[in-house]
């Protein structure tokens, strides 16, 4: 693949995982917070504005209160609520301080952010919903749990965008094989590295406005759509979630530019009558999911836009890309990005990456970290790929049984290990079945005690109150026995289409 630094970048330009000596992400913001601080930065519903130079005034605020009411740096702060002003201000001044932010995702439930709780040891949490604070509380009633306006005394600031660029800054949860999500860490360095890349790759300028409707809790709306807005001086208009309409109209009232999306989203628009008022932007990305060729060929003969879809995830933030001033190719993700070293190991060929994108380990899983980079310190992605005849990546599939829904990362050990509790279920197991709007449709193949009939609507009611809403099976089906080998192991590749296949059809 591309040497690590000549992806595809402007011409002319030079890769600086620094920012230009500025080493972390916060330092980068202040740039234009100092410069242009008149320049709109974020607009919300309600016509509520955000400048650069308000913005910097407000998280110094949001800022203080957390220092009076005890925080120091090194301190997990878990915030897990939906898009507001408030919420962009509080993730802002906790980077600022030092303070290590957890994403959570607002549709987890009890278990998941208990889970959560346990593993990064938060200080204080900044939600929006009272019941997840008491699920908070119950778990470590030590934690200080505010929502997002921070109702609390003003204080003064502790001297901010003081973290050295190794520091932690964010620890993003990512499923794994075992069902138990582990904490990936990255440093205010990797946070920088990432947006940088992206800046020169999308030609990203402060006269860009981005229409932002994906969650501030997921990689994609954070680490792309926020902190890359914020270091390019650009601007976005923030959406407190996705629905066609808002898009188009905040597409016309704000003149934007850039619209980012999972496939699931362009389903949805493409299903639009309006859908041809993309047509104003500069640039449609797709990323979180494969996009399937046929979705990126629809679109462009609906709009006269060429998707550019990337590779990304939460230990790396962005990996690939299609090129902006080039072909853009369907069905792979394109180039290495600026700075970012790809290759294909082992057969079948995984996807490793070396980079300064690339986060440092997992929070406080040495064994795990063990496993997933290689001594030349290569990070293992878990994903299989292969180059096109033009040296573009393809995504080939998985390596481990990652499956993705609605460009969220579902495991199926912990779907499985949820429904192991239900008392009409012997054994299950948990597949994808190929979706064009999901991506992976979650599908629960169940073996039920005797004279036991379990529907799709029990199986996801008994979910409710253990697992987020895109994690419950789709596709239900009740089968006699699961596929076994001579050792016991379940044989998933037999399962398909709600029965079993005997070995030669599989």
């Amino acid at each position: 693949m591309q040497p690590a630094d000549k992806g595809p970048l402007n011409p002319g330009t030079e890769f600086d995982p620094t920012g230009g000596g500025l080493g972390s992400l916060v330092r980068s913001w202040g740039v234009h917070w100092n410069t242009t601080p008149e320049r709109p930065c974020l607009f919300f519903a309600g016509d509520r504005t955000i400048r650069y130079g308000e913005l910097e005034a407000a998280s110094r605020r949001a800022a203080g209160r957390l220092h009076g009411a005890g925080l120091v740096p090194g301190d997990r702060v878990l915030i897990s609520a939906a898009s507001s002003a408030e919420l962009v201000i509080a993730h802002v001044a906790c980077l600022r301080g030092g303070w290590v932010v957890v994403p959570a995702n607002t549709a987890y439930r009890q278990a998941e952010v208990a889970h959560l709780v346990a593993d990064a040891r938060p200080r204080a949490a900044i939600v929006d919903d009272p019941q997840r604070g008491r699920w908070i509380r119950d778990q470590d009633n030590s934690i200080r749990v505010l929502s997002p306006d921070l109702p609390l005394a003003d204080a003064p600031a502790p001297e901010l965008d003081t973290a050295s660029p190794m520091d932690p800054a964010l620890i993003g949860y990512t499923s794994g094989t075992t069902g138990q999500p582990k904490g990936a860490v990255l440093s205010h360095a990797n946070l920088l590295a990432s947006v940088e890349a992206l800046r020169l790759a999308w030609r990203w300028t402060p006269m860009d406005r981005l229409v932002l409707a994906l969650p501030l809790f997921h990689m994609h709306g954070l680490g792309v759509g926020l902190h890359g807005t914020l270091h390019a001086g650009a601007s976005a208009v923030v959406l407190p979630g996705f629905e066609p309409n808002a898009v188009f109209e905040a597409i016309a009232e704000h003149e934007a530019s850039l619209f980012f999306g999972v496939p699931t989203l362009y389903h949805r628009l493409v299903e639009s009558t309006r859908v041809g008022e993309m047509n104003r932007l500069r640039l449609c990305v797709s990323g979180s999911a494969p996009l399937p060729a046929e979705l990126h060929t629809r679109f462009e003969s609906l709009t006269g836009q060429q998707i550019v879809e990337r590779y990304g995830m939460t230990e790396t933030v962005m990996l690939a890309s299609n090129p902006v001033d080039g072909e853009r190719r369907p069905g792979t993700v394109g180039l290495p990005l600026p700075g970012v070293e790809i290759r294909l190991a082992g057969d079948p060929a995984e996807i490793e990456v070396r980079g300064a994108n690339v986060f440092g380990g997992y929070w406080e899983r040495p064994e795990a970290n063990a496993e997933a980079f290689r001594e030349d310190g290569f990070f293992r992605t878990g994903d299989l790929g292969r180059l096109d005849d033009a040296g573009y990546l393809v995504i080939s599939g998985r390596a481990r049984e990652l499956l993705i829904s609605g460009g969220y990362n579902v495991y199926p050990r912990e779907v499985e290990e949820a429904l192991a509790e239900h008392a009409g279920i012997t054994e299950c197991a948990v597949v994808g079945t190929p979706s064009a709007e999901w991506g992976d449709a979650i599908t629960a193949y169940l073996v039920a005690l005797p004279g036991v009939e379990i529907s799709a609507e029990e199986v996801r009611a008994f979910l409710s109150q253990r697992l987020a809403p895109y994690k419950h099976p789709r596709l239900v089906h009740c089968i006699e026995a699961l596929p076994r080998n001579a050792l016991g192991k379940v044989q998933k590749h037999r399962l398909e289409a709600g029965r079993v296949l005997d070995e030669e059809s599989a």
